[in-house]
């Protein structure tokens, strides 16, 4: 049942750890660098009212991504 999903297929409030990035080579090192590693738990916060951007919760802190980005990060749902 913890099929890798696309970080922007789950629904608000939902929980996941990352389990693969897809972004391009050249913009990798800046989701790496705001701390979304493989094996990080992260949760969906909400969509922006045209759903783009998505909110995450990351290491204690919001970040927010485009959600062409978030197609692009592969997690395994938890719960």
């Amino acid at each position: 049942m913890n099929e890798l999903r696309t970080l922007a297929s789950l629904t608000p409030g939902s929980k996941a750890v990352v389990a693969e990035i897809r972004v391009p080579v050249q913009h990798r090192s800046r989701l790496l660098e705001m701390g979304l590693l493989v094996g990080t738990p992260v949760e969906l916060v909400r969509f922006a009212p045209l759903g783009d951007p998505v909110e995450l919760k990351v290491r204690g802190y919001n970040l927010s991504l485009r959600k062409h980005e978030a197609e692009l990060v592969m997690v395994k749902p938890q719960g």
